[in-house]
């Protein structure tokens, strides 16, 4: 079966046409503004959902190359090496190819920044490179390599230290006393055989949704394997993602961690030029035994049409996790967008509509609203989004088939059953640009009393029927938001950047950041960090938990 899996997708790979290039633009969306409100137009059928977005969905609403040189400050010298070296610096790629048939551009990833956490120093070094180009024009490919050290604030230390991940970035070490060393790679190879058909071979991470957050499947997490089919059709857009996760509280005989395959399906309708719906299923196999011995990922879901909740039914006492889901997003006026979600775990009707805390009745719900050009205001984004997730959402009673990645949630960082509202400004003038975002929220905390661990559905690498019984209720109810532990979380961020190179997103920035977090016992945490420096921005890093 992996013989055939393989030899499919060469076979695609290997077709050659001429279309357009399929370089992928990055999920990070701060210095993209143009291109998000090209996106976000009632002027276009634009499949905004599934992200990330490359060039050729760009062919008939923007040029991205006359968009990049839009921003390019120019200047004449005498001599043509000054002239290379100031474009490299400020305008294009560090160093660069470009022919009819051929372009290679490669530049440097850094992040150098130092700042301080109330007393304690805080600093960031990243080191790296990326290389990114096309062959023809239906072949693309990246790759990057980052080495990093780094000492946080104390609530992202903590984090690390308990999930020995670094939010996103990677598997971390220590590095002296209170610093980790950690490294991260991506890379993809993108072709479109057919112009209606584009291939991805990748490892990276994907986003699907019109928010900030996502709650079927969001850039949180670390990057991972995948193969992703993208079919355009009419006013369709249909993809299949196949992936592969690990789980790092399970090592196996080999030393490796416990493997587990994620197939994903999205169907993206543009109804109108205004209105886009999805429909969302997913599948969790475990990659192993009981044993360790490896299972694969069966054949049965391998089709990139069929319903997998079906397939699973009817596998007999499957113990495999699926998702349904659903996504709607509306443009009101030019640019100002209504989007949802709703993710479905489990539900049973009766006990939904019987509001007792059923606790298998796991849901998540997205409400938000963002508007570009706002106020007739050229480049000023606003956003409001509200998300809530019910206790025990994302777990599964076999905590290697939960949905997570790495000790990380592949949807919303903060797990399940808690509420969050994020507000976002962003204004940008030339090369200037200026960021807010607040993030405020309650969760229901697990925890453990007189060495008892009591499970309220917050942390979703637990067996979600090791819930706990609460007093006066039959032990499957009563479960209801914000149960456990109750935590409230307020944070403010406000960044100012000059973009260096748009080419590579480099930036010179200075950013704030309030952090306010208080439990129900008394225990009262107070942030207050500042950070200066310059980086690279390509992805998004989520502090905000």
């Amino acid at each position: 079966m992996k013989r055939i899996f393989v030899l499919l997708i060469l076979g695609l790979f290997s077709i050659y046409h001429s279309y357009s290039q399929e370089l992928i633009i990055p999920l990070n969306d701060d210095y993209e503004m143009e291109i998000q409100t090209a996106a976000y137009s009632s002027d276009y059928r634009f499949h905004t959902a599934m992200k990330s977005w490359s060039e050729y969905q760009f062919n008939n609403i923007i040029s991205i190359d006359s968009l990049n040189k839009s921003y390019f400050i120019s200047k004449n010298y005498n001599k043509k090496w000054k002239n290379i070296v100031w474009n490299s610096i400020f305008n294009t790629d560090f160093i660069g190819a470009k022919t009819q048939d051929f372009y290679i551009g490669i530049n440097p990833i850094v992040d150098f920044q130092v700042g301080k956490d109330g007393n304690k120093s805080i600093w960031t070094n990243t080191r790296g490179a990326e290389v990114k180009g096309t062959i023809g024009n239906n072949f693309a490919f990246y790759t990057n390599l980052r080495e990093n050290q780094a000492v946080f604030p104390d609530y992202v230390t903590d984090f690390a230290s308990v999930n020995k991940m670094v939010p996103g970035q990677g598997y971390v070490r220590r590095f002296k006393e209170t610093g980790f060393d950690y490294a991260n790679a991506s890379a993809y190879l993108a072709a479109r055989p057919v112009y209606w058909l584009q291939t991805v071979l990748g490892y990276g991470k994907n986003f699907i949704g019109d928010g900030y957050r996502s709650l079927i499947l969001s850039d949180n997490a670390f990057a991972y394997p995948y193969v992703k089919l993208t079919a355009d059709i009419w006013n369709i857009q249909y993809t299949c993602l196949y992936s592969q996760m690990s789980d790092k509280n399970r090592v196996l005989d080999d030393n490796t961690f416990a493997r587990k395959n994620i197939v994903i399906h999205y169907l993206d309708w543009a109804v109108t030029k205004r209105l886009n719906l999805g429909l969302f299923d997913a599948i969790v196999c475990k990659g192993q035994d009981e044993n360790g011995v490896r299972r694969g990922l069966d054949f049965q879901y391998i089709n990139p049409i069929i319903f997998l909740r079906t397939t699973d039914y009817y596998t007999g006492n499957s113990p495999d996790n699926a998702l349904l889901g659903a996504t709607a997003s509306f443009i009101a006026g030019k640019h100002t967008t209504f989007y949802a979600q709703f993710v479905l775990d489990e539900m049973t009707f009766k006990e939904f509509i019987g509001g007792n805390g059923y606790y298998a009745n796991k849901q998540s719900y997205q409400f938000g609203i963002k508007s570009y050009n706002c106020f007739k205001i050229k480049n000023l984004f606003l956003q409001g989004e509200f998300n809530m997730v019910r206790p025990y959402m994302y777990s599964h009673y076999d905590g290697e088939d939960n949905y997570a990645h790495l000790n990380q949630p592949l949807a919303h960082p903060w797990g399940a059953n808690f509420y969050e509202i994020v507000a976002r400004a962003q204004y940008n003038y030339k090369r200037f640009y200026f960021q807010y975002k607040m993030n405020f929220g309650q969760w229901g905390d697990d925890m453990t009393v007189d060495g008892i661990f009591q499970y309220y559905g917050h942390d979703i690498y637990h067996d979600y029927r090791d819930y706990y019984h609460l007093d006066g209720y039959d032990g499957k109810y009563g479960h209801y938001m914000l149960t456990g532990e109750l935590n409230s979380l307020i944070m403010n961020n406000f960044v100012v950047s000059w973009l260096v190179n748009p080419s590579y997103n480099l930036n010179i920035f200075a950013e704030i950041t309030h952090r306010n977090q208080e439990i129900e016992t008394g225990i009262n945490y107070n942030n207050l960090i500042v950070s200066f420096g310059i980086r690279t921005t390509l992805d998004r890093k989520y502090y905000d938990f």
